[in-house]
């Protein structure tokens, strides 16, 4: 953890060298808290909770995160430092997840920033306060299996661009796997059996069972696991 630490404070730092951050955070806060009130219908659902913010996040999370996420290793491997940075005493694991947890705290800001839209329902009405805190903790770990896959990805190519893409297109298909209209449209000619596997492969459905307050122990064992093999196979892509 002590190797950690200095990786972590160089790259969450470096977040704010730079007007890029200031920009997505301005960004994720117009366009998540704009999808709420103009197209999730916040005030004509008459309900005092966030499910019109919160089920917008796996849509918007496809663009914004490999924006984050996509500098975090081919940057590195573009400008040369890849091989200053492994010179350090540190090994590639605490490389990777000093990087990781840099992206995703910077990322748990952005999401905490929205807190007036949590004050502006309890103003508004009485709401379950647990459901809610349940949301943000679902979108942080839904964030956070976006980040570990954008940063493997990240790993594989000099190109910000290439692995802005990859995020995007990766993210994507486990979105559609998960999506209901997707699921629909594999019924018509596969056993419920098979579209249910597939419908668990995906994001939508572990973060919609925590958005809505559902604490299923395998909805964090999915979003652990796919952190897990994502950061294993990052670091296994640096030494190779």
């Amino acid at each position: 953890m002590s190797q950690i630490s200095p990786v972590f404070k160089r790259e969450f730092l470096g977040y704010f060298r730079s007007p890029v951050a200031y920009v997505f955070l301005i960004v994720f806060l117009v366009a998540s808290v704009g999808l709420a009130f103009f197209v999730g219908g916040f005030f004509k659902a008459n309900q005092a909770s966030l499910q019109s913010f919160f089920v917008f996040h796996p849509w918007l999370y496809l663009f914004l995160i490999p924006a984050v996420g996509m500098r975090l290793w081919a940057e590195e491997r573009r400008g040369g430092t890849i091989e200053l940075l492994f010179t350090l005493p540190l090994t590639t694991l605490d490389a990777v997840l000093g990087k990781f947890f840099a992206a995703w705290a910077f990322l748990a800001l952005a999401l905490t920033l929205t807190f007036p839209l949590a004050l502006t329902v309890g103003w508004l009405g009485q709401p379950d306060w647990g459901v809610i805190a349940a949301g943000y903790l679902g979108s942080a770990l839904m964030a956070g299996a976006y980040l570990a896959i954008c940063s493997l990805l990240s790993s594989l190519t000099k190109n910000q661009v290439i692995a802005f893409v990859l995020g995007v297109v990766v993210n994507l298909a486990l979105v559609f796997l998960g999506w209901s209209v997707f699921n629909g449209l594999l019924s018509g000619f596969l056993p419920v059996n098979a579209v249910d596997f597939i419908a668990n492969l995906g994001f939508i459905p572990h973060f919609d069972a925590l958005s809505k307050g559902i604490l299923d122990p395998r909805d964090f064992a999915y979003f652990g696991s796919v952190m897990a093999l994502a950061l294993t196979l990052n670091v296994v892509a640096l030494e190779r």
